[in-house]
């Protein structure tokens, strides 16, 4: 007897839909019995796409697997095709369907930001909502690039990096005006019109247009050394000396591309690297290597659309694009990228001269991260084994979570979480915890523990009480003995958690790394011999997690020491807090001056001063 549930999933599902579809564009979802989403597809005919699956056979055996487990499905109509294409990008982005083509660690990219909001603009590093007035220059592909690139704009143009606050409180010029980066705006070394001549120069420089801005140094320079300015003469000496060293240095930038993005693909074994390289003004403004998820049929077509789609669904694409494949749909991908930048943007696979040969520069290295990363995968695989024999478990971990600590005392306590699995450490699932417990004893090692745990586990239940998603551990390796095992067991205990197997690792009798002590509970302990490439990997896994909770800890004991009590009172921002700490001299003379003093202050209102001297005053 076939079981009723059988009846309604696969093509017999699909094709029910068909008598409900017309030839509208569209989007459509394919569901699981769970109503999981399994595949987001778009379609210029939404009767005709869905058709394609309604048929038994003629499928890869991914998209066989997934009409398989198809048990329903949802389509939204939209006007256009291209509508359709960015819908379906944004849907795969935020619902994560596992037969798609996915890009994953799809982060924003940095940028140089040279603020418009100050008589003395200061340059910096930008990331996120470009929401600051001013000029923006990227994207850069690292925040090591945009580094890179800021010390040279100070070595040539002596712009300023502090922030405004710093800036406005200045009485002397700090370091970097001795070590000639910065030409000390701050304490008028610079006159407003000069500071702003150099910052045009830096803005021509980001935009390519270097050769005018030497021509105008030497004029400068000429010019001085005839007004037997000696001094100022020197200085525009140094700085085209600077440019000429960058210049230099930036030989491997192309001539011909002033501004593209070069995206190539290498795909083998079934997975696949994508590189991308940032062509602007002329300057490579570096690299990033992606590993979006994919099958063993997936044609190199649909990847590259896919990776595309995704990659510039929050992101503003240039004027061109040199790829190393085509995308399935080359016009619909171009007039989505054009309408979301609103200009033209054109896609080239260029077969000859200098874009040609970037494109093969960024395919070569497609090709060698690949090979990289599978060795590196091969490798984290057989250690994930050794875990799995050294520990007793029933097969190797898929995500390991390693907790520590961080604290002096006591005080800026916080609880640090680290990730690992298949392919190393896997940072963007790091999680840091503000201990908050306010009747946790100071040093309470088990007691903060328990709190890190227990939020951690509780939310966990919470999101995915089914545990249908990957966000489950396979193992918990908690830095500590006996003690501490015995602690975590009894919180999971609490939270009905009793399946997860969890590892304390304890440094042995002297403390010495390579003589750790593992801790089971119910067992006793045990070491491995003092070689074995799993006892490195267990090292490395505890550094990573110690390296992680002491760099939470020391940014937020930082934070607490420039903070004051100034910053919990209501309508005090920055400028009020410096027109307040300029007036009285500390905080706890702000907190001590009675109502007429504050209403005396410039930029205080007498409301505002009422609001701060109620603050003060009920809280003592």
């Amino acid at each position: 007897m076939t079981d009723a549930s059988q009846i309604t999933k696969g093509h017999a599902c699909i094709q029910e839909y068909l008598k409900t579809l017309d030839a509208s564009p569209g989007v459509y979802r394919m569901l699981d019995e769970q109503a999981r989403v399994l595949y987001v597809g778009k379609a210029r005919n939404l009767r005709a796409r869905v058709s394609n699956y309604a048929r038994p056979s003629g499928h890869s055996p991914r998209i066989a697997r997934m009409i398989g487990e198809t048990a329903s499905m949802m389509f939204l109509t939209t006007k256009t095709e291209t509508e359709a294409l960015l819908l379906e990008q944004n849907l795969i982005k935020q619902l994560k369907p596992r037969y798609n083509v996915l890009l994953r660690d799809d982060k924003s990219f940095p940028n140089i930001l040279v603020s418009a909001e100050h008589g003395f603009p200061q340059i910096k590093k930008h990331r996120g909502a470009k929401k600051e007035k001013g000029s923006y220059y990227g994207p850069f592909a690292s925040a090591g690039a945009v580094n890179r690139t800021l010390n040279q704009l100070q070595k040539v143009f002596l712009l300023r990096n502090c922030s405004d606050s710093t800036f406005d409180s200045r009485t002397r010029p700090c370091l970097l005006y001795q070590i000639k980066r910065c030409s000390a705006p701050c304490v008028g070394k610079i006159s407003e019109a000069d500071y702003a001549d150099a910052v045009r120069d830096a803005e021509r420089f980001l935009s390519g247009r270097t050769t005018k801005i030497q021509e105008r140094l030497a004029k400068d320079m000429a010019a001085a050394s005839d007004a037997m300015e000696f001094e100022r003469a020197a200085a525009l000496r140094d700085r085209i000396r600077a440019l000429t060293q960058v210049q230099t240095a930036q030989g491997i930038n192309p001539r011909g591309v002033a501004e593209a993005d070069i995206i190539a693909l290498h795909m083998e074994g079934g997975q696949a690297c994508v590189q991308v390289f940032f062509i602007r003004a002329n300057q490579n403004w570096g690299n990033k290597d992606y590993y979006p998820r994919v099958g063993t049929d997936v044609d190199v077509r649909e990847v590259m659309e896919a990776f595309v789609g995704q990659f510039y669904g929050d992101k503003e694409p240039p004027k061109l694009i040199l790829l190393s494949h085509p995308v399935e749909n080359d016009d619909l991908v171009t007039e989505a990228l054009s309408q979301k930048a609103a200009r033209k943007v054109e896609l080239a696979i260029p077969l000859r001269g200098e874009k040609a040969e970037l494109v093969a520069g960024a395919a070569r290295n497609a090709r060698e991260s690949l090979a990289r990363k599978m060795a590196e995968t091969a490798t984290q695989g057989k250690l994930l084994k050794g875990l799995a024999e050294a520990f007793d478990l029933d097969s190797a971990p898929q995500r390991i979570e390693v907790y520590d600590n961080s604290h002096i005392q006591g005080t800026n306590a916080v609880g640090a979480m680290i990730v690992a699995g298949p392919d190393g450490f896997v940072k963007s699932q790091y999680r840091k915890f503000n201990i908050k417990g306010d009747d946790l004893t100071p040093g309470d090692d088990f007691g903060m523990m328990k709190e890190v745990l227990t939020r951690r586990f509780k939310r966990l239940l919470k999101e995915d009480p089914d545990r249908e998603q990957d966000m489950w551990p396979d193992l918990l390796l908690i830095d500590g003995g006996a003690g501490q095992v015995s602690a975590v067991r009894e919180i999971m205990l609490d939270m009905g958690v009793e399946d997860i197997p969890m590892v304390g690792v304890a440094k042995g009798v002297d403390r010495d790394a390579g003589k750790e002590e593992f801790h089971r509970t119910g067992q006793r302990p045990f070491a491995l011999r003092h070689n074995d490439p799993v006892l490195y990997f267990v090292q490395r896994l505890r550094d990573e997690a110690h390296r992680f909770a002491i760099g939470t800890h020391r940014a937020k004991r930082a934070k607490s020491i420039g903070a004051t009590p100034l910053d919990d009172v209501p309508g005090v921002g920055a400028t009020r807090k410096r027109a307040l700490l300029a007036h009285f001299g500390s905080a706890k003379a702000v907190s001590r001056a009675n109502l007429a003093d504050l209403k005396a202050v410039d930029g205080i209102s007498d409301t505002l001063a009422e609001t701060i001297y109620d603050f003060f005053h009920e809280r003592g």
